[in-house]
């Protein structure tokens, strides 16, 4: 049965209440009303922005937001509400979190739903259009699986984890937590793995899983697959963007987020607060240490054992310029060797 859920009211907080809440330091009126973000461009007085990037504070002067978060030390007119953080962007999104309005999912399982007599499903549950749930699944309190999921054999889903719509687990999935799931994404399909027998390629059978931890956020259409021997892991508080290819047995640390198009190769092992660019390339069975950023692009082929940045690639460039450029790089190994040094020869 489907206990229909009710939407919330739209939020409405004084400034004074944002203030005290945040622990910010208001200057200004704290009677506004506020009910909503927006950037300091669009912002009306009902709304409220941020400024943390300095190449927008010209923005300041013309903004019509009824406050800004702003930091402690940034420049600002004499007149307007501000809050003073240490962090803008991170109290802005605890802010912007208030005014989020999302469809509270309906407790229960729809009647177009298929579940198999041994999956166990908590009371709180909700199961909605179309899904799939497959054998020996166990789905955890307050879990909101979406229209038209599939959850196959020996899945786990901890409590309050979100699975939007058309989200699919294969098989051998155990998630945390709050983890959130965007619709298309695919977790647990067969890894990679081939092996060249006489000429034909042989199947190397995937007989792991993929463990997901708490508080995770996967993107639509990212692809996180099982491992061949052992489980294809990330730690808590991971984030991906769209579009993303986890290969097989690939270790993620904790904190570390990674931007769309990545894609990483089986058994590589990524470090805690990484930051991977967008589009960038990590090739299997190399290591990246704690605390390292990959800029957008790059294309990682060796382990990175100390923390900071790394780039590679050509920035882009004028496609005459481009053109040069490259007809040079291709006669770069024959100037080395003309500008290195010779060796004297034997008298």
């Amino acid at each position: 049965m489907m206990i229909p859920a009710v939407a919330p009211g739209a939020a409405r907080f004084r400034l004074g209440e944002l203030a005290e809440r945040f622990a910010l330091t208001l200057i200004g009126r704290p009677d506004p009303i506020i009910t909503g973000v927006n950037s300091l461009l669009a912002a009306t007085p009902g709304e409220i922005a941020f400024l943390a990037n300095p190449r927008y504070r010209k923005q300041l002067a013309d903004t019509a937001a009824g406050a800004v978060v702003i930091g402690h030390q940034q420049t600002r007119p004499e007149t307007g509400c501000y809050l003073l953080s240490d962090q803008p962007y991170v109290d802005f999104a605890r802010i912007a979190s208030l005014f989020e309005q999302r469809p509270l999912a309906v407790v229960g399982i729809h009647p177009s739903a298929v579940i198999d007599a041994s999956a166990e499903i908590a009371a709180s549950a909700s199961i909605g259009p179309l899904c799939n749930i497959g054998p020996r699944v166990r789905i955890a309190a307050g879990v909101a699986i979406g229209p038209g999921c599939s959850i196959g054999p020996d899945c786990t889903i901890d409590a309050h984890c979100r699975l939007l719509a058309r989200v699919t687990l294969v098989e051998r999935c155990r998630l945390g937590q709050r983890v959130l799931i965007h619709p298309g994404a695919v977790l647990g399909a067969e890894g990679f793995g081939l092996a060249m027998d006489h000429g034909q390629w042989r199947k190397v059978p995937q007989l792991g899983g993929v463990c997901i931890g708490d508080d995770c956020e996967i993107g639509a259409n990212t692809c996180i697959d099982r491992g061949a021997l052992g489980d294809t892991t990330l730690e808590a508080d991971v984030h991906l963007d769209n579009l993303i290819q986890v290969g097989h047995n690939v270790q993620i640390g904790a904190h570390t987020a990674i931007a769309g198009c990545t894609a990483i190769a089986g058994s590589a092992r990524i470090g805690r607060h990484c930051l991977i660019g967008g589009g960038a390339g990590i090739i299997g069975h190399i290591e990246i240490a704690d605390g390292v950023v990959v800029g957008a692009m790059s294309l990682v082929t060796h382990s990175l054992r100390e923390a900071g940045e790394y780039c590679s690639g050509t920035p882009i460039q004028p496609k005459r310029e481009w053109a040069k450029n490259a007809a040079r790089f291709r006669q770069l190994d024959r100037i080395a060797r003309q500008l290195k040094p010779k060796e004297p020869k034997d008298s």
